[in-house]
Parts: structure tokens; sequence; C-alpha cells
């Protein structure tokens, strides 16, 4: 199963680095999955190609979903994903836009989604009908920048603009409802002027069909709301904030996560 098999690529690169944001990475499989298989135009050979669809992965801590995506799509050489968070690679711990198929450096949470606005109005006034996508976490939907964003999108009704939520409903020290609270979260972005949906984020089907019928509404920047389980796929990752990240991952954990993912492939 594909799923299955990023994921496993994404502890093999933990076995090498010993160090990431697992818990991230493993509740964007799906969503990020569907984008590069299904909606996303663009060309590897030439990532800089103008009528390109932009992608930007706000929650940039999330990167190693994106890493193991771009690779497989030949950005870059899958090599690369062994030299993860060292001197001699290309990879950092947040992704770099130096990085082949990386349009902009994140990791800041809060900004992704304003330059998201950037490439969608630069390509209204280049009248090119490329589109642009941001996902962001909902943790960093704590930030006023997001909002702030949320109101210019819909001031300019900005049709070629998606919005990708990854509400997997943790942050690093604990549960969004106990750090600040985003309920009636799809109301919010509503409320802001945006055309809004929510689906399972781990199903392939419910993704490629929402991603496949946009926007949402023909005169309104889209909002989709992805409900997912941080650690998404290891039982004992799931909803487990010790795994937001890891700075010394150790031999028994790598196998405990390798067994684990043998186990859901069986």
């Amino acid at each position: 199963m594909k799923s299955i098999e990023l994921r496993r690529t994404i502890v093999q690169i933990l076995q090498v680095s010993r160090q990431g944001h697992l818990g991230s990475a493993f509740s964007l499989v799906e969503i990020l999955r569907v984008l590069y298989d299904d909606i996303l135009r663009y060309d590897p050979k030439n990532p800089q190609w103008t009528h390109r669809d932009r992608f930007i992965l706000s929650k940039g801590h999330g990167c190693l979903a994106l890493y193991v995506i771009l690779a497989e799509k030949g950005f870059f050489p899958k090599s690369e994903l062994w030299k993860f968070c060292q001197d001699e690679g290309i990879l950092g711990g947040h992704p770099d836009h130096g990085v082949p198929g990386v349009e902009v450096s994140t990791g800041s949470l809060g900004h992704g989604l304003s330059i998201g606005i950037g490439f969608a109005l630069n390509a209204r006034y280049e009248k090119i009908d490329s589109r642009t996508f941001v996902v962001i976490g909902d943790g960093e939907c704590n930030e006023g920048s997001i909002w702030e964003a949320a109101m210019c999108a819909s001031k300019h009704r900005l049709s070629n603009l998606t919005v990708i939520v990854d509400h997997n409903e943790q942050q690093s020290y604990d549960t969004t409802f106990k750090v600040q609270n985003l309920e009636p979260f799809a109301d919010k972005w509503r409320s802001f002027g945006l055309a809004v949906t929510e689906v399972d984020g781990h199903s392939v089907e419910e993704l490629r069909s929402v991603l496949s019928n946009l926007p949402l509404e023909s005169d309104k920047p889209s909002a989709i709301i992805c409900h997912t389980v941080k650690g998404k796929g290891i039982k004992f990752v799931e909803n487990n904030l010790n795994w937001h990240h890891k700075s010394r991952i150790t031999d028994e954990e790598i196998q405990s996560l390798l067994a684990a993912l043998e186990v859901a492939d069986a």
C-alpha cells in the first residue's frame, strides 16, 4: 500500500538522521500523496515552469512527508533523503526554497498563507491559469496572520487559492482545544469569506474527490479542513505528543516503528 511505503521511507530517514517531526509528517501523507499524484500540475525536470501550480507547506515541520514525495516524483535524487539534516545534504529540518520543488522557505508558522495569496494574485495579474495550494496546521491557526490572510484572500475573491488545514487537533505540547480552542473551526473560515468543506484527511478517495472539484465556489477561495490523526499509521505514535519531535531516536524505537508498519501492511 502506497501510504505505508511512504511512511516506511520516513522512518528509514529517521533511522539515519536520528531526529525529526514524525507525528506531523505522518498526518500529512495522504494529503500530499493525492496532491502530487492527482491534482498539482508540475514538471520535476523544470521546477520553475511558469504554468505550474504552486504548493506551499506552511507547517514546515512536517517536511519529511514532502521530501519523500518530491524524491519519488524526481525533483531530486532519492539519495538526498539519507542526508536529511546533515551538512552534505540539501534537506533541512524545515523546507528551504533552494530545494527543487520547494517554492518558499517555511517553518516560522503563520507565513505560508500570506505568501500563497501573493502567488494567487500574481497568477491573476499575469493571466496564468496556475493555482495555489497552501497546507497549514490547525495549531498554526493560533497565529493572527492566518486570519489577516484569510480576510485578504476573501477580499480579492481568490478562487485560484486553496487552503488545506491539517486538523489533527494536536500541537507541540497539548491539544488545540486546551492551547487555544479553535471551535467553531469551519464556521470561522466561513465567516472570513471562504468556501469550506470538511473531509477525512486519510481517505484518498475523499481527498481526491474534493480536490478534483475546485474551487468550491466560483468566486471564493476554498478551505478544506482535513480531519487527521497525528502520527497516523502507528498506534503507539498516534496522538502521542512525545512523538511531536524527536532529537535522539534509538535503534529500539526505529525497530518498533518499522515492525508496526509491517503489521499494518500485512
